[in-house]
């Protein structure tokens, strides 16, 4: 199977990371909802928790929509995502470490160690948008930590504005590839 057949087969299984990423946004505004409402360790436990459970839940939503949210066992880059995703709890540790340092590095740390976990999705799904949003938040998680918020929890909602709004250009260009239009790029 060439790279350009695999990631196509990436895409269409996971309709360009919609799914998970719209998980992902959820998740990030419900840890968001809970530290402004209820307290920061709660919106943090939320978040760290939470993102546990996004590969089980994008399964069953794919799933749900019709989608088979899995590949064939000769497509190579099934072993890149399952590497991508072991990522994200690994920087959580300097995520925490940032947190213990200044309280309100939280969401900027999480932004940046998220965003560099999507970075590789580019190969593995052949699409540029995931550079675009790995740069926007690394970009915003770093800004926000030099310049600070003006809430705890803005860059929770800034984080989940961003995935929720990528889950839609992706599955938008999936889509549109799929009826014969080509936005994505075999990146």
């Amino acid at each position: 199977m060439s790279i350009l057949d695999a990631q196509r087969e990436m895409r269409r299984a996971f309709l360009g990371g919609f799914a998970g990423q719209l998980i992902a946004g959820v998740i990030w505004a419900a840890s968001a909802a809970f530290t402004l409402l209820a307290a920061p360790n709660v919106g943090i436990a939320v978040l760290f928790f939470g993102s546990m459970a996004i590969f089980p839940l994008t399964q069953g939503l794919l799933r749900l929509i019709g989608r088979p949210a899995k590949v064939g066992a000769e497509n190579g880059l099934w072993a890149l995502g399952a590497q991508i995703a072991f990522t994200v709890p690994l920087n959580f540790l300097l995520v925490f470490a940032a947190t213990f340092y200044r309280h309100d590095w939280f969401y900027p740390a999480a932004m940046i160690a998220v965003g560099a976990h999507y970075l590789p999705f580019v190969t593995l799904y052949g699409m540029r948008m995931f550079a675009v949003l790995g740069a926007l938040l690394v970009g915003a998680g770093t800004a926000l930590a030099m310049v600070g918020t003006p809430f705890l929890s803005f860059g929770g909602w800034l984080g989940a504005a961003l995935l929720i709004a990528f889950a839609l250009i992706g599955r938008w260009q999936v889509l549109a590839e799929e009826r014969g239009l080509n936005f994505t790029d075999g990146a």
